[in-house]
């Protein structure tokens, strides 16, 4: 059976188990003015993808940036992230994420008996492969306190010449949030990503596991905390961990600062530790 077939079965059957939990809940539960359901809730900083889907007609932007505090020489210091989420009808969000990694910044090293010499470049820099992809709401109401979705993405084989041995990466998540109280919410994701198509490829896939914690601080400030884990054959287990603090001036706008360590946060984003930035934003609110 071919990989392609096998992971669109895999998202329906996800899908339909996936409905089938959500169903359980009330879809009539008075859910939509509260804090947590009506302010903005962006999919990142962190490795966790957020069960909320925009409502047909709304635009959401999201875009950040992190500084590695460790850097080999050579390698890249910075990586930035923007991710475009369209509401479409049928309880489902269109998503395009485009990720830059920044040039490394030029140093020399001495080398007897030739003196200062560059420190070559190491790895890809620019504009990494486009990501598209379409979450979809497993339940009939947006509102609920339990929800659960499912994210389908393809990364393309375009972007910067450096980013070598670029094939099609198809990728499929299990997402599930319980909201606490009216503030509080628990955040959690199941997922898999391979390179290319070919049977060989699926034992070279990479596991994803990530629980995330965020509530208030105030009433325009919040926090999160994440801790996540991939798996690969070859690599074994790579946990890491994400956390930071967030201002909320209105429901429809949100700056985070974070801190983190572990494996890159999205597809070609550096390892290590690092501190981040970024804005979301929201239209209409």
């Amino acid at each position: 059976m071919r990989i392609s077939t096998l992971l669109t079965a895999t998202g329906f059957l996800l899908a339909g188990s996936a409905r089938t939990l959500a169903q359980t809940v009330d879809p009539n539960v008075d859910n939509a003015d509260t804090p947590f359901i009506r302010n903005i809730r962006p999919d990142r900083p962190g490795q966790t993808v957020t069960t909320n889907i925009l409502r047909p007609g709304q635009v959401q932007l999201e875009v950040g940036s992190q500084r590695q505090l460790r850097t080999a020489d050579g390698a890249s210091p910075a990586f930035s992230r923007g991710l475009l989420r369209v509401g479409f009808w049928g309880l489902m969000e269109l998503r395009v994420e485009q990720n830059y990694r920044h040039s490394p910044e030029s140093k020399t090293t001495f080398v007897p008996e030739v003196g200062q010499v560059p420190i070559s470049t190491s790895g890809p820099t620019g504009f990494a492969p486009l990501t598209v992809g379409a979450k979809m709401l497993a339940s009939s109401n947006q509102d609920n306190r339990s929800q659960v979705a499912v994210l389908a993405e393809m990364t393309l084989r375009n972007g910067d010449d450096s980013y070598l041995n670029k094939v099609y990466e198809p990728a499929v998540r299990l997402l599930v949030s319980q909201q606490l109280g009216k503030r509080f919410g628990l955040e959690m994701n199941f997922g898999f990503r391979q390179r290319g198509f070919k049977a060989a490829d699926t034992s070279r896939g990479q596991y994803l596991g990530t629980l995330a914690l965020n509530g208030p601080l105030g009433e325009h400030f919040g926090f999160f905390a994440e801790t996540y884990t991939t798996w690969q054959r070859a690599a074994g287990w790579q946990p890491g961990l994400t956390s930071g603090v967030y201002w909320r001036p209105f429901s429809g706008l949100r700056l985070d600062v974070t801190a983190g360590n572990g494996p890159g946060t999205a597809s070609y984003a550096p390892t290590g530790p690092y501190l981040g930035a970024g804005l979301s934003v929201r239209l209409p609110h």
